[in-house]
């Protein structure tokens, strides 16, 4: 360490005091002569030595100044040095510190993984068993649904299919499921139309059809002969008391020669070439038809039972009398079922079949 606190200062002092010298008048006597030896004034050297005095004065100042400037910045480089280790080991306990954090945070990073894997599972699981019970409340409704309809096809009535969707309705509403909502559309719509449909009564038809087979007995052939006995009795009852031989003769042969010719027109050639034999046969496959019509309706084959009523319908026009009460009564009756079997078809429930595969297919 330098102990002159700033030579510069010095050098500046001194050359000052040695340059405030000059200022001292020099006599003509003393350049004149050279010889002779100098006297300095006191009063310079009073001021030379005011000035040496004021400069160690100043110096002492500085070196004083400069030695508390010494201190304070040895005290302030302890401080700093005492300050940068505490620095240093705070700074060291902050990496470990960080080295910990870092450690439990990577923790708490697979942890946190194994949660969300966990949770990822868990929802996994949660929409298999939601996505299973959908599945299973799908099916149970399609099977009940094609198992009404069934019913209703075999009984010709729309109840159980209505009941089914129904009960479809109710089931899919107390499930509350999000995707089975266009399913539930499907079922209301299906049902509203079914209630807008007109379906005829097949209990009713199978009555008149039942009326029919019960009249083939007594319907009247268009070939057939009127019984001349019973004729003959029948004008006989008012006149049995008369008791006169030839009236009963006359009778008779009158009676016996209406049996041998009749004059009659029939439409239907084949009608006239009848026999007896034949009528019965005739009789009996109308039933037949009839009956098989009443197989095909309860079957719901309405086609081949709209054809077995046609083939009979063509028959009783055919081979009957059509100017006879019961056939006409047999015609209306058959053009009646006939008329029926139209509006008999039940409506169907596609939409909500399609709303079902939809939804069991998971779309």
């Amino acid at each position: 360490m330098n102990s002159d606190p700033n030579p510069e200062i010095a050098a500046r002092t001194g050359g000052d005091a040695f340059r405030e010298e000059p200022a001292v008048p020099a006599t003509a006597d003393v350049q004149a002569d050279p010889a002779t030896p100098k006297t300095v004034p006191r009063g310079v050297i009073m001021s030379l030595a005011v000035v040496a005095l004021a400069a160690l004065l100043t110096s002492g100042l500085l070196w004083q100044k400069l030695s508390s400037i010494q201190e304070q910045l040895a005290r302030q480089s302890a401080d700093t040095g005492a300050q940068s280790l505490e620095a240093r080991a705070t700074a060291k306990q902050a990496q470990e510190l960080a080295r910990e954090t870092a450690a439990r945070v990577a923790v708490y990073e697979a942890r946190l993984s194994e949660v969300a894997l966990q949770r990822t599972q868990l929802e996994e699981l949660m929409q298999s068993l939601s996505r299973s019970r959908d599945e299973n409340l799908v099916v149970d409704i399609e099977s009940a649904i094609r198992l009404a309809q069934q019913q209703a096809q075999l009984t010709g009535s729309v109840e159980p299919l209505l009941a089914a969707l129904r009960s479809a309705e109710q089931r899919v509403a107390r499930a509350a499921q999000p995707r089975l909502t266009p399913l539930q559309r499907a079922i209301a719509r299906d049902i509203d139309r079914i209630k807008s449909a007109a379906v005829s009564d097949t209990p009713g038809l199978l009555v008149k059809l039942d009326e029919l087979v019960r009249l083939a007995d007594e319907l009247v052939l268009a070939n057939a002969v009127a019984s001349a006995p019973a004729t003959a009795s029948i004008k006989r009852q008012g006149t049995d008391a008369v008791p006169v031989w030839w009236q009963r003769s006359l009778q008779v042969v009158f009676d016996e020669a209406r049996g041998l010719l009749r004059v009659s027109r029939i439409e239907q050639p084949e009608a006239a070439l009848l026999s007896p034999e034949q009528s019965f046969f005739l009789r009996e496959n109308f039933k037949l038809k009839l009956l098989n019509a009443r197989l095909g309706l309860l079957a719901r084959q309405l086609e081949s039972s709209r054809a077995d009523l046609a083939a009979a319908s063509l028959s009783l026009n055919k081979y009957f009398d059509t100017t006879s009460r019961k056939t006409q009564t047999a015609a209306t009756l058959l053009q009646q079922v006939h008329a029926q079997m139209k509006t008999l078809q039940l409506p169907r429930v596609d939409e909500t079949l399609a709303a079902l595969t939809t939804a069991a297919a998971g779309r």
